[in-house]
């Protein structure tokens, strides 16, 4: 079983991480999914996605949890039946789960170059901290991404921009934490965030 972190950021919240190196068929057969569930994951033209899906499963059953214990709102965010606070992240071949008694979002992105391209339709305060020529550029870009998709996952507000609502302060690499706000229709929320590389991989995580 390919999981490949757990992480327990305080005593109301744990994270789960899992490397995807099963196949399709493998990753199915251990899995009882619902008939909606079912009808998802038959319905993805990608194995990768299909995979992420599966894979997700697997680390609620780590949690303790089935697929039946998972639903989504209206939004598409998701709940769990007995309360607790969920979000979820896949990419590529890693899979993070997150939950909480806190409100909370996490998300995982591959760090790739080509994120610099699209800098400028998620960034606009972080400009004043960044530096293009350091060789953390596209590292430091990625954590900013992972860190409003986070936000935006755990807001789940219509309209809330990444670009506009959303802001990062400043922060080292290495300190893996920093501080992010979301400002929106006059209010001002702060959360707590912390992030990690692994494998050409970014995860980031907010909690309220």
């Amino acid at each position: 079983m390919p999981l490949y972190k757990t992480i327990t950021p305080n005593s109301q919240t744990t994270v789960k991480i899992w490397k995807i190196t099963e196949s399709y068929d493998d990753l199915m057969a251990d899995v009882d999914l619902k008939p909606t569930s079912l009808h998802r994951v038959l319905g993805m033209k990608s194995e990768l996605h299909q995979r992420g899906f599966l894979s997700v499963r697997h680390l609620l059953h780590a949690f303790g949890y089935t697929d039946a214990d998972l639903y989504y709102d209206d939004h598409g965010k998701p709940h769990l039946k007995d309360g607790k606070q969920i979000s979820i992240t896949h990419s590529f071949n890693f899979s993070a789960v997150i939950v909480s008694d806190l409100i909370v979002g996490i998300d995982i992105e591959k760090q790739r170059d080509k994120i610099s391209v699209i800098a400028h339709k998620f960034i606009d305060y972080e400009f004043d901290y960044l530096k293009d020529d350091t060789t953390e550029y596209i590292n430091k870009l990625t954590v900013i991404w992972c860190v409003k998709e986070s936000l935006y996952k755990l807001f789940c507000t219509p309209g809330l921009s990444f670009k506009k609502h959303c802001l990062v302060i400043p922060f080292e690499i290495k300190d893996k934490d920093t501080i992010a706000w979301i400002d929106y229709e006059n209010g001002k929320h702060r959360y707590n965030i912390n992030f990690l590389e692994f494998e050409g991989f970014t995860c980031a995580y907010a909690i309220a």
